[in-house]
C-alpha cells in the first residue's frame, strides 16, 4: 500500500462539468451531469461502533480501492489519506498490462456518521466522470457503504474507443467494491 509518493501531479483540469455531483455528504442523492451515466448502490457492511469506526478509517484511505484490486499512489506528496484537492494515480494489473488512472479528489466528508470521498477524472484517464465511496451508519447501529458514480467515455484518446468494453469492467470492480470493506467489520 502506497502513502507519501514522490509521483508528480497528473496535468489539466477534470475531465467533465459536473464536479461534486455525487455529492457523498448528502444521503439522498439525485444525479446529475447531462451525459453521464449514474450508478448508486448501497449494502449493509456491518453492525456497531467497533465495525463504524473500521470502516470510516478503511475508506478515508482508500480501502474500497485497494481491497479491489487496485494500487493508489500519492501525487506531490498526497498522503495516505484523503484529502480534498490531493491528486492519485490509481493502477490496476490486466494480465500483462497496467490500466492507470489519474484522478483527484473533489470531496470529502468526516463527519460522525457519515464518511467518505469522490475523486474526478484527469487526463488519461479510461473514463470521464466522478465516483464516491461513502461509509454510513444508521439510528440503530448498521453500517452501510454506497457507492455512486457518474461516468461516460473519455473525451480523447485511445480509451474513448472501447468505451463498451470498459462498462463491463466497470460491472465487475463494482461487485468487487461492494464486499470490499466486509472484511474490516
Amino acid at each position: 500500500m502506497a502513502g507519501r509518493s514522490t509521483s508528480r501531479s497528473p496535468t489539466g483540469a477534470l475531465t467533465y462539468a459536473a464536479v461534486g455531483a455525487t455529492r457523498p455528504a448528502q444521503e439522498p442523492w439525485s444525479p446529475e451531469g447531462a451525459g453521464l451515466r449514474p450508478f448508486s448502490r448501497t449494502v449493509v457492511i456491518g453492525h456497531g461502533d467497533a465495525d463504524w469506526r473500521a470502516a470510516a478509517d478503511a475508506v478515508l484511505r482508500w480501502g474500497v480501492k485497494r481491497r479491489s484490486g487496485f494500487t493508489v499512489t500519492g501525487c506531490d506528496g498526497a498522503g495516505e489519506r484523503v484529502a480534498a484537492g490531493a491528486e492519485y494515480r490509481i493502477t490496476v494489473g490486466l494480465g500483462p498490462f497496467a490500466v492507470r488512472e489519474p484522478v483527484r479528489v473533489v470531496a470529502v466528508v468526516d463527519a460522525p456518521e457519515r464518511c467518505g470521498f469522490a475523486y474526478g477524472t484527469l487526463p488519461g484517464h479510461p473514463v470521464s466522470g466522478e465516483e464516491a465511496f461513502v461509509v454510513h451508519r444508521s439510528p440503530d447501529g448498521a453500517v452501510s457503504l454506497t457507492i455512486r458514480s457518474l461516468t461516460r467515455a473519455a473525451p480523447h484518446g485511445p480509451w474513448r474507443v472501447l468505451f463498451p468494453v470498459l462498462l463491463l469492467a466497470q460491472r465487475f470492480f463494482r461487485r468487487r467494491y461492494l464486499r470490499a470493506l466486509t472484511a474490516c467489520t
